[in-house]
């Protein structure tokens, strides 16, 4: 349990997790609250402020708490597909594995915590917003008004690369409701296939192979693991250790189709049949609803420092918002759960007349991957002009990759390393100069405590 905790710790689970899901079904959608005019009447006559958040993920319940603790009398509406209680989407993972009840997703442990905070969490699908009208309505036709909107409403799972993914068997690892499936299906000895090789399909690694099955993983195009958030290197390290506990690995180039059965049909026309095959090859933005709602997206839904879009009285947070990226100063998605949590906070303050700005998401990852644990940070992959020093023992699992510009330390890479975690970040987000460490650890990328100590004790003098 002690990385388990240290990664935790790193993405603030435990408080507030990953964003609501686009996967929609018919009790979701018409389970949306009985009567929005009437409180949109009520609200009006008393004065009170109206806050609308679309999202029930980490994004929606700090912005929505960070309300409601300034204002003790606004209106505040928080709207999910899913009927279930807000629950963290990193946790999922670890709930397959068994490290975690299902209670232990849930970002908030008591079932009444948003109802004791007078927060209206509705169950319901949005089919548009009406920004001239400030107006946001539900496929049920249903319609709240809002002073202030928050749109939080994070990734779907990207559409399988083969046909027939519809079959019977095949499952996204998603919602709740897709972790029950798969526990309901494997038990030790069954065979599954997991389709994709990124940050997500590597912690249901572990999840799989303790749960005893007989694990093969389809690597990414490039024919390795975690090639987004991880070098050549590590991610061959990675890819060795998970063949070297039992799974086997294979390319897309070998999968024509999924056939019933479920089964995986071969570029040699063979079938290899599977108890179950999930799907979990990526993530876009929930942004198609707001198609003719004048707000501006690209890969996300375009917002300044303050979150803002660029329509009045709308904000954006979590993984939907394209904002600032720390390490390029250009704006990109960081679906990552420290960024949701930290947008959710900024948003509302803004959204109350307060002036907080987001200084940028800083790129990180601390993955586990069946007790292998992997790290990346910034510009990982270097910079242009930038040096870059290395350090790797292949045979123990051991490496580490520093990116510098100039004296700043702008990117890392680690793996089977867990000690230098927090100093990364905290070298690289500070943007400590390093001075004549940065020779120092040119030569022996193993002194990182003792450049930041050193370094961070220099600037406090």
């Amino acid at each position: 349990m002690g990385i388990f905790c240290k990664i935790a710790a790193m993405f603030g689970f435990g408080s507030c997790d990953k964003e609501e899901t686009s996967t929609t079904n018919d009790q979701s959608t018409k389970s949306a609250a009985q009567a929005p005019a009437s409180k949109a009447v009520e609200t009006a006559a008393s004065g009170s402020k109206k806050y609308v958040l679309i999202g029930a993920g980490p994004a929606s319940v700090r912005a929505a708490e960070t309300l409601r603790k300034a204002d003790s009398s606004c209106a505040i509406t928080m709207i999910g597909l899913e009927v279930e209680s807000p629950y963290s989407r990193m946790a999922l993972p670890y709930y397959l594995s068994g490290m975690i009840e299902e209670q232990g997703t849930h970002l908030r442990k008591s079932d009444v915590h948003f109802k004791d905070l007078n927060i209206d969490h509705v169950h319901a699908k949005v089919e548009k917003i009406d920004a001239e009208k400030n107006q946001v309505v539900l496929d049920n036709g249903d319609v709240y008004d809002y002073d202030k909107l928050m749109i939080a409403t994070g990734s779907r799972p990207a559409n399988c690369p083969f046909p027939g993914a519809d079959n019977t068997g095949v499952v996204n690892c998603w919602t709740i409701a897709d972790g029950r499936e798969i526990l309901d299906t494997i038990k030790p000895g069954s065979k599954v296939a997991l389709l994709g090789a990124g940050f997500i399909a590597c912690i249901i690694v572990e999840a799989m192979l303790k749960r005893k099955v007989d694990l093969t993983v389809m690597l990414g195009r490039t024919g390795q693991m975690v090639s987004r958030m991880m070098d050549e290197t590590a991610g061959g390290m990675i890819k060795s250790w998970c063949e070297a506990k039992g799974v086997t690995t294979i390319l897309p180039s070998s999968i024509k189709s999924i056939e019933p059965g479920p089964a995986l049909k071969r570029d040699d026309d063979s079938l290899t049949e599977f108890d179950l095959i999930i799907v979990a090859t990526g993530v876009y933005a929930n942004i198609e609803f707001l198609e003719g709602s004048g707000i501006e997206t690209d890969d996300g839904i375009i917002v300044d420092s303050a979150l803002r879009t660029n329509v009045d009285n709308i904000y954006a947070a979590g993984d939907v918002a394209q904002g600032v990226d720390f390490s390029t100063g250009g704006q990109s998605v960081h679906a990552i759960q420290p960024t949701a949590v930290d947008h959710g906070r900024i948003a509302a303050v803004n959204m109350m007349g307060g002036s907080a700005n987001y200084k940028g998401s800083l790129g990180m990852n601390v993955l586990d991957t069946a007790g292998l644990v992997s790290t990346s940070f910034g510009s990982w992959g270097g910079v242009e002009g930038g040096e870059t020093a290395t350090l790797l023992d292949e045979e123990n699992y051991k490496y580490v990759r520093l990116n510098f510009k100039d004296d700043l330390l702008v990117g890392a890479i680690t793996v089977g390393r867990t000690d230098y975690i927090g100093v990364m970040r905290g070298l690289i987000q500070s943007e400590v100069p390093l001075g004549e460490w940065k020779e120092k650890l040119t030569e022996d990328p193993t002194l990182l405590m003792n450049a930041y100590l050193a370094q961070s004790l220099d600037i406090a003098r």
